[in-house]
Formats: C-alpha cells, structure tokens, sequence
C-alpha cells in the first residue's frame, strides 16, 4: 500500500538514518519507536509529506489518503468545536460535489455504450462506495460519537475551539482525522493529551479501523494492544518486527546477541588484518597486498549495537521517617472556582503505605485536589488533617520547567544530595539515564523528557514518606518511565499518584480513586481492576461506543439517559448506606437493652421499656426490608 525506498535523511553532514526500505500493507497496526532524537517524529512527518527526505521515494495508490498528527498545537477560528470538526471534512464535500455533477452528465447522456457515459457510471459508484466508508448519512451523529468518545460531552462541543486548552485542541485535531476517515492515519504520541478513559475508547476505535495505522507512543500499553508490527530506529538503520512493542523487545535482545558474536568476529578480523598491514607495509615486496588489505578494511561495514542496557540499574530510596497510621484525612473537603464547583463534599482517608492512583476525565478535579493536599490552593471548605509525622514530597506537573536553568545536570542533584548520598550522585544519575559528560550539560538545554527525570530525581533524594506524583510520566520514554515504576515499586512510604498511562500504574498502586461531578468514589485493587469494573458498572454504553445512531437527538438522549441512570444508581447506593448505619444503630441499641433485661428481668414488666424495644425491633425489620429492595435494584442497575 505505502512503499518506502532508500529513505534517507540528513541535517548539516549528519546522517539521521539511512536507505530506510519498508512497506506499510492495508490494515496493518505498526508502533515506532526509537531513542529520543533516533528520527521516529521525522519519519513520519515525511510520510505525511510534511517535511522533505534528502533522498529516497515513498510511493502510494491513486487516490491515496493520510491523515497526520502532529505533537505540535494548532491554531483555530472562533468557530464551535462540532462546527470545526465538520468544516474540516472537505473529502466529503469534495465527493457530494462530484456525485452531483455526474449525475447531471449521467441524466443528460444520449450515447448509453460510449466509454465516457461507461466511465461515469464507474465513477459514479465508486463515490457511492466512499460516501459510505465516510459516513455520510449520518455524519451529525457520528461526528458526535468520536467527540463525546474523546472526553467531550453535550455543552462542551458548543465551546469556542479559542476556549480550549491546547490538550483538548489536541482532541479536535485527532477527532478530525478519525472523520476524515484516509487509508492511513499517521499519529505522533496521541495519547498524550488523553485521560484513560478516552485512551481506552480511542485504542477500541483504532483495533476495528479499516485503514493502516503509524504511530510513536510511549504508551506500552496501547502499543501492545494495538499494533501487529513494530519499526524501530536506531543506529540510523529502521529495523522491522513481526510483533508489537514488547514482543519486540525480546526479539530485540536475541538480534543483539546474534549481533555481539558478529562484532566480536569482526574484532577479530579487523585485528588480524591490521597486524598483516603493520607486517607488510613496510616492505616493498608486500607493500600493494597491505595496500589491499587497508581498502578492505576502510570499505568495512562497522558492526554497530545499540548500548543501552539498563537491566542493573537501580535507585534506592533515602531512609524516610516513621509517620503515624494515618497520612492524610479529609472532612467535607468542597473547591469551587467562582461558579464552578471541582470538589463536592468529599471524605476520605489514605493510611501510612498505601498506594493509590488517582483517575477520571480531564478537569475533574485531579490535579486541583492534589494542590489542596499540598498547600498550593485553599479548600473552599472543608478539613484536611496531616497525619503526625507525615513529610510529602511533590511532583507537579510545572514542576520540570522550573528547575534553576543556568544550573548544570550535577549541580541540581548535588545540592539536595546530603551525607553519603553525596559520595553517591553520579551513580544517582546513571540510574535517571545521565551518564558521562550528560552530567555537564545545563538544565536549559535539555529536553522535556531529560527535565522530567531531573526533577524527579531531585525529588526522590529526598527522605518523604509521603510521595505525591501529578502525571510524572509526562514527556517520559517506555525506559525512563520502566525505570521509575521500578523505583517506586520499592518505595515503602505512602504514594498518591495521578497518570492517565495504565501500564505505569498496573503493579505499583492496590486502590483507586475516582473524580467524577465533584465526587469521589473508591476502588479497591489495581488499575486493571478498576477498568473492569467500570466496564461493568456503566457497560460502557456512551454514544461514543454506540454502532451507529439515528440522529443528533437521539444521541444526546443515549447520553443523558446514561447518566441519568448513573445519578439513580448513586442515589440507591447512598440509601443502602444509610439503610446500613440505621441497622448498625438500632443492632446495637437492642443489644444493650438485652443486655439490660438479663442483668434485671423485671424491665420487661416496664410500659416504657417494652414500647422502646418493640419499636427498635419493628424499625430493624422496616431496615432489613428496606436494605433489601434498594440491594436488589443496585444489582439490577449494575448488571
């Protein structure tokens, strides 16, 4: 379908990569990947035809299509964001248009066996077959599947695109592109701007998309599940796996070993060669056949492996002070900014060592409750109580850009590193993959990822028993973001960690937190736990995932009646609730009064007595009752 030959790129007499030869077939799933800096953002930005190779041909079909996103941010009109979404659909226009003016040629024809009425019908069925795969019979509601799929939902897709934050523009581009519907989609780390929820819909869309798909992720996960083939740059040369991403990496690692007995051969070679050029060239009689022997080795291909190897690196945490049972509790914990309410009413309770993650859609209030917590933002109302001994360590998600520029690698550790951790701080830096002369290098000139790692390794040096992470694996690699799940794997203090990234968080955290309309609900278990059970409660049926839908309307109508269902369920719920407290109470108070009847039999004798126990009898019954029908709708609802 897409035919790569020779590609070859070059900047200022460096070679990026080099004689590229690949090709990409209808329907496969491929993940590039590579180091930081091996070329995968400008591999594809030359598939899409938006930057030019230095040499080399891509080759594709008549009447090929691509879509392609880019990392960067777009600029928009003040047009709505469904209104943007739909403009952008030009194909379609394009084909309605073109449908138009052959059924004008077809209904004026006379010469029904000329070649040209023959070609029209052709074309003509060949447009009725792309209106179908673009949708374009139900094109308002299919454009309103993919935003409220997207995390957008019935007010926000009136929203100015000039409103939007650059990570939900970010979702405009990709809804876009989804529409448009081109035989191959071209994506640079879509999930980036992606809460899980959202990642999770997008990974469900891409599985049944009837075009090829090229992405970069440093999403292992989505990766995994996605892709059926993987392309990896490295060394200026693109390798090809029959495999996804970690599949990949054990093939990668069998390459390699077949590769170190090839270099140490070629060692070998070189060194016997070059010990002949020595002996020889010296001597007249030998000195063309060392003259040979050199132009074999200068037209030597040099075996090159990729040196990263990381399996012994490793950090360990600074001894933290013992805390008490508890790290942090709140009470009726409520945030609003002016008219709109983040936080509502909330409780909870995190005790010392427990890791939890913390998820829901963007702008629910996440990183807004891990401020309170830190003292960035008041609470509107509401408590929030330290446990005794508690000392929180936090990552922001600024808080990489504000490391001190002028400062090099080693001077920003080296200031916090304090007694024998001192002796230590290169070592420190081999395991945040800074190694050599990296060390050197001042935090101004270092990318996103690099600043990341430092911040986070200025962090994790000092001894918090509390670590309070917002989206740490922002701007991470898979190995940078392997690294720091191993770190805090070992972390025996207490952790608070949001990430929209379910590989990161499947393993490290044992409860869930959810924000969702200013509430919080707990999940016990894991990340993977946690999905099952949403899929279970809500059986995802949002209109994102719904197979096709009349119209607009109806929808909206899907939608609200979800949530209307949600709202009931929660309403049931917290009447089993209370229902629960009201047993609790009067069990209790029936068994004091037993107790009291057995310590003195004649209180049975007593009017007031009698009356007070049956009537503690007859609520407990109304109470079994009552906990009964409401269980029983839950489980229904649930169901």
């Amino acid at each position: 379908m897409v035919s790569v030959s020779d590609l070859t790129v070059q900047f200022g007499g460096t070679t990026l990569f080099a004689d590229i030869n690949v090709v990409i077939n209808k329907r496969e799933r491929v993940g590039l990947t590579g180091k930081n800096g091996a070329g995968k953002s400008t591999f594809l930005k030359i598939l899409a035809g938006a930057q030019e190779a230095s040499g080399g041909v891509i080759s594709t079909p008549k009447e090929f299509t691509m879509g392609y996103l880019p990392q960067e941010l777009f600029n928009y009109s003040d047009l709505t964001v469904a209104q943007e979404v739909k403009q952008s659909l030009k194909e379609l226009a394009a084909v309605e248009a073109k449908i138009e003016l052959l059924n004008d040629y077809i209904a004026h024809s006379e010469d029904y066996e000329s070649q040209a009425y023959m070609d029209a019908l052709d074309d003509y069925q060949h447009c009725m077959d792309r209106l179908n795969i673009l949708g374009a019979n139900n094109i308002d509601a299919s454009i309103e599947q993919v935003l409220f799929g997207l995390g957008f939902n019935g007010v926000s897709v009136h929203f100015s695109m000039n409103e939007l934050s650059g990570g939900w523009r970010m979702r405009v581009e990709l809804a876009k592109l989804i529409l448009q519907n081109p035989d191959l989609l071209l994506l640079d780390e879509p999930t980036n701007h992606l809460d899980i929820e959202a990642i999770d819909w997008l990974e469900n869309h891409l599985v049944t998309y009837e075009g090829a798909v090229v992405l970069i992720s440093h999403d292992r996960m989505f990766l995994d599940n996605l892709t059926n083939k993987t392309f990896e740059i490295a060394n200026r040369v693109l390798t090809e796996y029959p495999c996804n991403y970690s599949k990949h990496i054990i093939l990668k690692q069998e390459r390699k070993e077949q590769l170190l007995q090839k270099q140490k051969n070629q060692e070998k070679y070189i060194e016997t060669t070059q010990k002949l050029i020595d002996q020889y060239k010296a001597k007249a009689s030998k000195a063309a056949f060392a003259q040979q022997l050199m132009k074999k080795l200068d037209k030597l291909e040099v075996v090159e492996i990729d040196d990263e190897d990381v399996s012994n690196l490793s950090f360990k945490f600074p001894v933290a002070p013992h805390s008490g049972k508890v790290s942090i509790e709140a009470a009726g914990l409520s945030k609003s900014f002016e008219t709109k309410k983040v936080l509502d009413n909330i409780d909870f309770l995190i005790a010392r060592g427990e890791k939890i993650a913390i998820v829901g859609q963007n702008g629910q209030g996440k990183s807004t409750l891990i401020k309170i917590i830190v003292d960035e933002l008041q609470a509107t109302s509401g408590v929030l109580t330290p446990g005794h001994m508690v000392r929180i360590g936090y990552f922001g998600q600024t808080h990489a850009d504000d490391l001190d520029k002028e400062k090099t690698i080693f001077e920003t550790i080296d200031e916090v590193a304090v007694g024998e951790v001192r002796t230590r701080v290169r070592n420190i830096l081999g395991s945040f993959l800074f190694k050599g002369d990296d060390i050197t290098k001042k935090v101004k000139v270092l990318s996103g990822g690099e600043k990341t790692r430092l911040a986070l390794a200025k962090l994790l040096l000092e001894p918090y028993n509390f670590l309070i992470l917002d989206e740490p694996t922002n701007h991470l690699d898979i190995l940078s973001k392997d690294l720091l799940k191993k770190a805090l794997k070992s972390f025996e203090g207490t952790l608070l960690l949001v990430s929209h990234d379910r590989d990161f968080l499947r393993g490290i955290t044992e409860k869930v937190i959810e924000l969702k309309g200013g509430k919080l609900k707990e999940f016990i278990g894991d990340i993977d736990e946690y999905l099952a059970q949403r899929k279970k409660e809500n059986n995802f049926t949002s209109i994102a995932d719904a197979k096709s839908t009349d119209s607009v309307t109806d929808g909206k109508a899907q939608y609200l009646a979800r949530k209307e269902q949600e709202k009931e369920l929660r309403k049931i719920k917290n009447a089993v609730k209370k229902i629960e407290e009201g047993i609790e109470r009067n069990e209790t108070k029936i068994k004091a009064m037993d107790e009291e009847l057995l310590a003195k039999p004649t209180l049975f004798k007593d009017a007031t007595f009698t009356t007070n126990y049956n009537k503690l009898k007859a609520e407990l019954k109304g109470y079994y009752a009552q906990w009964e029908e409401n269980s029983t709708k839950a489980d229904v609802m649930e169901a």
